[in-house]
């Protein structure tokens, strides 16, 4: 392994400056405390690297970099500093990355503000990042970039370095295409664009994976295949990895005589004989701040017995305090907090304890391990660490967890109670139970629960991505593309001529016709009859025409021919001069509603048409305007998928047309069954289409696989156009006497 270079919208510390002197303070955030602390443990993967690498702007002046030389030759990483201009900066930042993408990620659409000269400073931003990396990148070297202030350097890097082993992980909610959509088209494209030049994108939770999958299917038009997908010659890998904290720190450090006492003199005094909730979060709306102090504040009016035995400890860390917005839901927040301490205090009592800071380590984990409650209910959050934190501290075996059912963390920590932040009953309630809950049952909750978090810590996370950037780099170099030139097709040649029983799997649409405006109209010509009497001729051979086609149009086209007839995908077959059999024996009533919806989409998109197989009904697009069928296409492969779920149906989307099948019957499974009952000593497999990968996938090291494309396929080889198609096969099956073909079958 090469280096590690981290690449995130600013470095992890900052430069305090007193005169001539510059002390380092490490900037706060989970991000920067998951890396450092990996940087800082000396297991897994971090022996392997040659050196680690932390990229980011700035936010001091570059004298301030030059006086801290020193300091910064000290840190366990090294450090490439970008500087912005800072109005350019301000538009990237505060402008793009937390005025659009953050609010609408976090499902806050209405406090987007859509302004072009935002996006023009992200792009500009992205490309210094970009400009300013190029020229240090090593061979070997791992370029992780994170969250959503730079989702376009992915592609930027690999337009320059197409080489080059790039994972990028967001560290928010990436929202559902209902959501994402809301962007300007430009844009939301570009992002998607930008985020698929990395090799492997990480998300926090299943759900936010399944998001960018359908988005990435609705706009660019890139199938997945489960995680993996195909795009611009690569293959990429989408997948969960939820970021995890370093649990031995937290739970060794419970234990610490400093902590101890932190956490003693807080629960002395006043709130001796107190139930303690406590809540920490960034100022920031998605917190929901407000829904949990009225949350809170419907406890009061409705639990009265609690009054004076419950305090609420609220901490806020400031956080972007220069705008406006936030500087109003401060004071937002604090005039609520004084109208519940105003309502329900007593002399002897204030129901919440308000503080407006930063906290130390220390003082952090003596708060959750004095706390007997942790209110944990942002509106929407990527991970929420704090949640895992505090179960981390909790080394008693004491302490209850109430976390938002909207946090990423509560699909890990489902043995918290979790709650809808926005309803103010469930929330109260919440808190009653939590306070009455036996330490029996708080032990048991939080033991479930710690063992999670120690079995995935922040240094499993980290490795667990590596691991994964790397398989997917090996995957890749598996599936580059291979034109294939004269002297493999002179290796296939060879090797056909010295067998005995030989097997031709041959597509019919895009692979032996071209495509047509109708699929009636996609006769073959006298030319495709003569080469397959001609390959037929030799009883050495069996060819096997495997199609999307309906048994009817295949037996009246080819009928007459001593071949395999595979029609549908495998669905339905007749075996060389036998009779049609067919493979499924399912009701078709399936077809009326998927029927009903393609007529729909027929009416909205003129030139479209249905066709109706025996086990198959498609939506045909080729004769569409391109901009609009593609659109429609998206929308109706989105509205199938939902309508055929838990059936035994399929959709397949394939070149110009939407399909729906029966599930189990594809080109794979038909070709490996012929195969099996033939064993052949040559195999030559041909298609152009995304059905033909099942084949290519089936048959890999069976046959010398090949298809019509310019683009990543599984296949072994591949040409770029179907007029080479007969030239090929021509040039394969030449008998030795003839002479060769000196411009070659590229060249026809």
């Amino acid at each position: 392994m090469g280096r590690l270079i981290i690449i995130s919208n600013r470095l992890p510390f900052s430069l305090d400056r007193e005169g001539d002197k510059v002390n380092i303070r490490q900037s706060s955030g989970g991000l920067v405390s998951a890396i450092k602390s990996y940087f800082e443990n000396s297991g897994g993967n971090k022996g392997e690297l040659t050196e680690k690498v932390w990229m980011g702007v700035a936010d001091f002046p570059r004298e301030d970099w030059d006086l801290a030389a020193s300091h910064i030759a000290g840190l366990d990483f090294g450090v490439i500093p970008v500087f912005a201009d800072k109005e350019l900066y301000e538009n990237y930042y505060n402008g793009f990355s937390n005025s659009v993408l953050w609010p609408l990620f976090h499902y806050f659409s209405s406090l987007a503000n859509y302004e072009s000269q935002y996006f023009d400073a992200y792009v500009q931003v992205n490309q210094l990042f970009a400009d300013t990396l190029l020229p240090l990148l090593e061979p070997g070297d791992q370029v992780w970039v994170h969250d959503y202030q730079l989702m376009l350097l992915p592609r930027m890097l690999r337009l320059k370095s197409p080489e080059a082993t790039i994972g990028f992980f967001l560290h928010i909610p990436f929202p559902s295409y209902e959501i994402f959509r809301l962007l300007p088209t430009e844009w939301k494209k570009t992002l998607l664009q930008g985020v698929m030049g990395a090799d492997l994108i990480g998300f926090h939770t299943y759900d936010y994976v399944q998001h960018f999958l359908q988005s990435v299917k609705m706009l660019l038009g890139v199938e997945n295949f489960f995680h993996n997908l195909q795009y611009q010659d690569r293959q990429i890998r989408i997948d969960l990895f939820p970021i995890g904290i370093d649990y031995k720190k937290f739970h060794d450090a419970a234990n610490d005589p400093e902590i101890r006492e932190l956490c003693n003199k807080i629960r002395s005094g006043n709130l001796e004989d107190k139930k303690i909730i406590f809540s920490v979060d960034r100022q920031d709306y998605t917190k929901g701040l407000m829904n949990r102090l009225a949350g809170f504040e419907y406890f009061l009016q409705k639990y009265p017995e609690w009054h004076d035995k419950v305090v609420f400890i609220l901490n806020i860390v400031p956080s972007r305090a220069d705008i406006p917005a936030y500087l109003e839901r401060k004071k937002m927040i604090e005039e609520k907090i004084s109208t519940i301490n105003g309502k329900f205090s007593s002399l002897s009592w204030q129901p919440v304890i308000y503080r407006y800071n930063h906290l130390a380590f220390n003082e952090m984990v003596a708060l959750y391990q004095a706390a007997d409650v942790a209110l944990i209910t942002p509106l929407r959050d990527g991970m929420n660490l704090v949640a895992k934190e505090y179960v981390a501290s909790c080394a008693s075996g004491r302490g209850v967890l109430i976390l938002s059912e909207l946090a990423g963390a509560a699909s890990e920590l489902s043995e918290a109670i979790l709650v809808n932040p926005t309803d103010v009953e469930d929330v109260a309630s919440s808190i009653t139970r939590a306070l009455a809950m036996p330490v029996y049952e708080q032990r048991n909750r939080l033991s479930l629960m710690q063992r999670r978090l120690q079995e995935y810590d922040v240094i499993k996370w980290v490795n667990d991505f590596m691991d994964q950037l790397a398989q997917v780099k090996q995957e890749q170099k598996k599936q580059t593309v291979k034109i294939l030139d004269d002297k493999a097709l002179a290796g296939i040649r060879q090797h056909y001529q010295g067998t005995k029983n030989r097997c031709l799997l041959l597509d019919y649409d895009g692979t032996l016709v071209p495509f047509s405006r109708l699929p009636s109209e996609a006769a073959p010509d006298n030319a495709v009859k003569e080469m397959l009497l001609r390959l037929t001729g030799d009883p050495k051979n069996h060819v096997v025409v495997i199609s999307g086609r309906d048994a009817s149009s295949l037996d009246r086209w080819l009928g007459m021919l001593p071949i395999t007839l595979i029609a549908e995908h495998g669905a339905s077959s007749r075996m060389r001069n036998g009779s049609w059999q067919q493979l499924v024996s399912v009701s078709d009533l399936w077809k009326e509603e998927i029927r009903r919806v393609m007529q729909l989409f027929v009416i909205r998109c003129a030139g479209s048409f249905i066709e109706e197989k025996t086990n198959t009904i498609a939506w045909h697009y080729r004769n569409t305007h391109s901009g609009l069928g593609f659109s429609r296409s998206r929308e109706l492969l989105n509205t199938l998928s939902q309508l055929i779920q838990n059936t035994t149906l399929q959709v397949v989307d394939g070149n110009k047309v939407v399909e729906v099948r029966i599930a189990g019957f594809d080109k794979g499974a038909a070709s490996l069954k012929i195969i099996n009952e033939m064993d052949p000593d040559f195999v030559l497999c041909m298609g152009d289409d995304t059905t033909d990968e099942d084949m290519f996938k089936a048959l890999a090291g069976e046959a010398y696989t090949i298809k019509v494309t310019n683009g990543a396929s599984a296949a072994q080889y591949t040409i770029l156009s179907q007029q080479q198609v007969l030239p090929l096969l021509n040039e394969v099956a030449r008998p030795n006497v003839a002479q060769p073909n000196e411009a070659g079958f590229l060249h026809q």
